[in-house]
C-alpha cells in the first residue's frame, strides 16, 4: 500500500502561524504537485484519501490537490501540526490504515519538522532519523504495515522535478 507525505507550498509570513495561507509561489508550488498526482494517479486520483493539518497552508494544500483529483472529502486531523510528534501519527496510521483491508492511496498534508520525521521514522524507524523536504515537496512510501521502520521510500517529488508520467 502506498502513502503519500506532503509538506505544504511557500506561505506568506505573518501571525498567528495557524492562519498563514500559500503566497503566490506556494500556491504555484502545489499547483505543479497537483498535476503531476494527477498524472501519477489517473482514474484511480479519485481513490486519493487526503489527510491535512488545521493550519491553514495545509488545509490550502490539500484544497488544491483534492480539486485537481475531484476528491472532495479532506480529514482535518488536529495531530498533524508542526512540532507534534511523529510517534503520534504513526500510532493514528497503524490504528487507521490497514494495508490488508483498503488499498486506497493516502495523501497527508503537514509541515516541518513533523514531515521529515515522520518519514525518517517510518523508513528507518530512529526517533532521530529525518529526510529534509521542501516546500510542497511529496514522498511515496509503500509498507505492508505502519509502523517505524517498516516503510520503504519509493520516491521524492519536488515542484522542480515534478514529471508528468
Amino acid at each position: 500500500m502506498k502513502i503519500y507525505v506532503m509538506r505544504h507550498g511557500e506561505a506568506a509570513s505573518g501571525t498567528p502561524d495557524a492562519h498563514r495561507p500559500l503566497d503566490v509561489t506556494g500556491q504555484q508550488e502545489v499547483a505543479r504537485i497537483a498535476d503531476w498526482f494527477v498524472s501519477t494517479l489517473g482514474e484511480k486520483g479519485h481513490q486519493l484519501k487526503i489527510v491535512a493539518s488545521p493550519y491553514d497552508r495545509a488545509q490550502q494544500s490539500a484544497r488544491i490537490i483534492g480539486q485537481a483529483l475531484r476528491v472532495d472529502d479532506i480529514m482535518t486531523l488536529p495531530i498533524m501540526t508542526p512540532d507534534a510528534p511523529p510517534e503520534t501519527l504513526i500510532e493514528w496510521l497503524t490504528e487507521n490504515v490497514d494495508p490488508r483491508e483498503d488499498d486506497a492511496p493516502w495523501l497527508f498534508v503537514s509541515h516541518m519538522p513533523l514531515v521529515a520525521e515522520l518519514v525518517g521514522q517510518l523508513v528507518d524507524g530512529s526517533p532521530n532519523a529525518r529526510l529534509p523536504m521542501g516546500t510542497a515537496d511529496v514522498v511515496e512510501l509503500e509498507a505492508q504495515v505502519w509502523a517505524a521502520g517498516c516503510a520503504t521510500l519509493s520516491r521524492h517529488v519536488t515542484p522542480a522535478n515534478a514529471t508528468l508520467e
